[in-house]
């Protein structure tokens, strides 16, 4: 279980004492009330890790959410916009679920651990949804967030980590999917799974051992440079890669208070995953409507001149503003200054080229910068390594 921190107040996850030992800048942010490291000691330090090496990420304040039941597979069916039944056991399925009107409550991951056997990873808290959603269907929902620790080990040398580690045989492990170990008595599931658009695996423990997985797993990744990442090293990684972060990119549409600020699949580029085929899902009758009458905002990837991040700039055409940046970072691995936008249809088709408005403060002093940007049709970074099984030695 997670305790409260007499200093803020706030939860600390079951690796805050190795954490807390690691985080030499004592730079915290807040990740649904629990403390956690923005950074631990440099943040580009920490970014080239995942690039180059192997990053570890505390991932426990992530929702979790233990679907089981009879009728589990047709309440998922009902609940989100892909179809559920192509998630065999022992893989994992990225996803999006919606409100009636079709906008996009949150994103999220499902794990299908056994038959009628299921876990949701999701940005935001989702449990009275997922109930109310559970009406007429013979399902358990169970927040499991605070009994399940985990940690996110991603980057070129994270999988000869894991294997020195002891994880024989995860060298197989195809992305996406799921396998099991025993450590210390108990059950230790790992995902070849991440955030970050790199080779990576997420570790799934007990509580009560989450200090003993830290520190085998630092000890068995110190001849591989391991090294602890905060959230704003993982913000680098994640544009370089093109994953959406809710509350960012998009506001869920729960949390929505003026019209139009929620959006579609459609509209965030996630169309890939809406199964029209299905019968029956939430909001499926308003997507259809939305695919026959067309979206109103389109999501785009923009190269951006220049190495100024367009964070919270305007996007221009024609010197009308036609789109707002909701992400924005230069990617050192990729070398290139990226940024997310919603544009305003028709605008934002691949190859238009658009202008960054992008204010800037140095010493006090504000600058203005009209900067030509592109739109390009994919993620900068996209590493075979992210999918060869095995993946390379080291």
């Amino acid at each position: 279980m997670s305790a409260k921190s007499d200093d803020t107040m706030m939860l600390t996850t079951p690796f805050h004492s190795r954490v807390k030992e690691a985080c030499g800048l004592n730079c915290w942010g807040n990740w649904m009330g629990y403390t956690t490291p923005n950074a631990y000691e440099d943040v580009e330090l920490e970014y080239f890790a995942v690039r180059s090496t192997t990053g570890v990420f505390d991932l426990t304040p992530m929702n979790k959410y233990r679907v089981s039941g009879p009728d589990a597979e047709a309440y998922l069916n009902r609940l989100v916009t892909r179809d559920v039944s192509k998630i065999r056991v022992g893989r994992v399925g990225y996803t999006v679920w919606c409100d009636d009107a079709g906008q996009v409550m949150d994103d999220g991951t499902i794990f299908h651990l056994a038959e009628n056997d299921y876990r949701i990873c999701a940005y935001a808290r989702a449990i009275d949804w997922f109930n109310w959603a559970a009406l007429g269907f013979d399902v358990s929902i169970e927040d499991e967030t605070a009994e399940v620790a985990a940690l996110a080990v991603q980057g070129p040398t994270s999988c000869a980590t894991l294997l020195a580690m002891g994880l024989e045989g995860l060298d197989q492990l195809k992305p996406f999917g799921l396998t099991e170990f025993e450590f210390e008595g108990e059950t230790l599931m790992v995902s070849r799974t991440g955030f970050t658009g790199d080779l990576g695996y997420e570790l799934w423990i007990a509580p009560h051992k989450a200090e003993a997985l830290w520190d085998r797993l630092f000890e068995a990744g110190r001849p591989f440079i391991i090294r602890p990442f905060g959230t704003d090293a993982l913000e680098m990684a994640r544009i370089e890669a093109g994953f959406l972060q809710a509350g960012v990119d998009f506001m869920p549409a729960e949390e929505a208070v003026r019209n139009g600020r929620s959006r579609s699949p459609f509209e965030l580029g996630l169309g890939w995953l809406v199964d029209l085929d299905k019968p029956v899902f939430n909001g499926r009758r308003a997507l259809l409507r939305e695919q026959a009458e067309g979206s109103r905002y389109r999501f785009a990837i923009l190269d951006v001149d220049g190495n100024k991040p367009a964070q919270h700039s305007f996007i221009l055409k024609g010197g009308k503003q036609v789109g707002t940046v909701t992400s924005a970072a230069w990617c050192p691995t990729a070398k290139t200054n990226v940024a997310f936008a919603q544009i305003e249809m028709p605008h934002g088709a691949v190859g238009e080229e658009l202008v960054a408005e992008i204010y800037y403060q140095r010493e006090l002093h504000w600058t203005r910068v009209l900067a030509p940007c592109k739109v390009i049709e994919s993620p900068v970074f996209n590493p075979g390594r992210r999918r060869a099984t095995p993946p390379a030695g080291f």
